[in-house]
């Protein structure tokens, strides 16, 4: 019986020294899937709760939790004035991000972000009773508004579906806790943004899709014969990985790197440049860090998108944001109210005139409903999706602003129609939009 007290006791200290070398080895050296966990959770409740205004407990139990990862149940967050910081279990692999005005939150992996902030304010809409887009007030169609009201159809976690029919908000219907006023995330739809800026300095002729050289770090090698074309069309032939469940490219990018643009510079070619689609948020980030270097100083570059497009499309609400070198995430960071992506979408419809004005090189949105080359139909050659259009019966130039766990943007020139669905639904439930879709189609029809 001694004997067993004393293999117990020894267990006992055992145990407690493996728990206490596990626990030192998470403080100290924090596996990267754990920091890219605690980086996620830090950035969704810092731009929710700064820039949406949300209860940051309510994000950080809802949507974060949205990819059903375990790792993301252990994890609590510390909001301060300007900052979120997260760690699993409230003591490990700690990982904050950081808000600036007008930039957004960035994440931080190092505890510093760029000393920067975007002080213009935005222009103000009219303050009278002006129709949307010019204004606020919309008068909505009531076989639309009967659509919308079918929870099928808009499917589950809609928190905003607006339709644009002849240049007004002809229906619209808001989830429970969002209203016209709430910024919501577009996740990938903020590529098709990203390409819009870079159309707008085509049109100035300070940038050409035809350019080669882009980055000092190609210069001298292959990389360097890849055209601002390719990369809009993800056909770089850049090595990347767009999984999202583990450590890899693009989750290394975005939760784990302050430059995101330098990493993404790295990546080697693995494919001749044009004969390749591979789908790349470090493209995207590319194409950002690219335009930026033509449109001026960083704090002209920084400025560039409100002066170019939000204001221009009283796009009030809209923050892109950027990392913590400064370079706008154009992959996956954009905020805006529904009736603001709305006013996106329909400045698309426009082909990129607003109010008279040209903003965008005439065919420049019609290149957003033209296949690819690799793709075989799935994706356009201006950061847009084209996959399901012809299965569900859509015209044939229509295109999808695509982002996320669920945000969707479906834009029919020939119709004169976009439909604008933004929500936290994974792809595990199962909601098709293209439903949605079609059936505001018939109705027009």
């Amino acid at each position: 019986m001694r004997r067993l007290r004393q293999v117990g006791k020894i267990v006992g200290v055992l145990a407690v020294l493996v728990v206490a070398g596990v626990a030192l080895w998470l403080y100290l050296a924090p596996p990267a899937l754990l920091r890219v966990g605690a980086g996620y959770s830090a950035k969704i409740v810092c731009s929710n709760l700064f820039i949406a205004g949300r209860d940051a407990e309510d994000v950080l139990a809802v949507d974060v939790q949205a990819p059903g990862h375990p790792l993301l149940r252990l994890m609590e967050v510390d909001g301060t004035e300007r900052r979120v910081r997260a760690l699993l279990l409230g003591l490990f692999a700690a990982n904050e991000a950081v808000y600036r005005d007008g930039l957004g939150c960035a994440v931080a992996p190092e505890g510093e972000v760029s000393d920067l902030s975007l002080l213009n304010p935005a222009a103000a809409l009219s303050d009278a009773p002006t129709p949307w887009p010019a204004g606020e007030q919309v008068e909505l169609d009531p076989a639309i508004a009967r659509l919308l009201s079918d929870s099928a159809l808009t499917g589950p976690g809609m928190r905003a579906v607006v339709v644009v029919r002849n240049g007004k908000v002809a229906g619209e219907v808001y989830g429970q806790g969002f209203s016209p006023e709430t910024p919501l995330l577009g996740w990938s739809m903020t590529k098709t943004v990203n390409a819009a800026i870079v159309g707008t300095l085509i049109w100035q002729g300070r940038l050409s899709l035809s350019d080669r050289a882009l980055l000092p770090q190609w210069r001298g090698d292959e990389r360097g014969e890849i055209t601002l074309a390719q990369l809009l069309a993800m056909e770089d032939g850049l090595a990347s990985n767009e999984n999202y469940g583990a450590v890899t490219d693009v989750t290394r990018m975005l939760y784990l790197e302050p430059d995101m643009a330098a990493f993404a510079a790295d990546a080697p070619l693995v494919a001749e440049p044009g004969t390749r689609f591979n789908y790349s948020s470090g493209s995207a980030v590319l194409i950002s860090r690219i335009w930026m270097d033509r449109a001026g100083t960083p704090s002209v570059a920084l400025a560039y998108p409100r002066e170019a497009l939000f204001d221009p499309l009283g796009m009030e609400s809209a923050v892109m944001e950027a990392d913590a070198a400064g370079t706008f995430v154009g992959s996956s960071y954009m905020y805006a109210t529904a009736r603001d992506w709305a006013r996106f979408a329909l400045f698309l419809l426009q082909d990129g005139v607003w109010r008279g004005e040209r903003l965008l090189p005439e065919g420049f949105v019609e290149q957003m409903s033209v296949p690819n080359a690799t793709s075989e139909g799935r994706y356009s050659r201006m950061q847009t999706w084209l996959a399901g259009r012809d299965a569900a019966g859509l015209p044939g130039d229509t295109f999808f602003l695509q982002g996320h766990d669920g945000q969707t943007i479906a834009v029919m020139p020939s119709r004169n129609i976009a439909v604008v669905r933004l929500g936290l639904t994974p792809r595990r439930d199962g909601y098709d939009v293209l439903r949605l879709v079609r059936e505001v189609v018939r109705l027009g029809e």
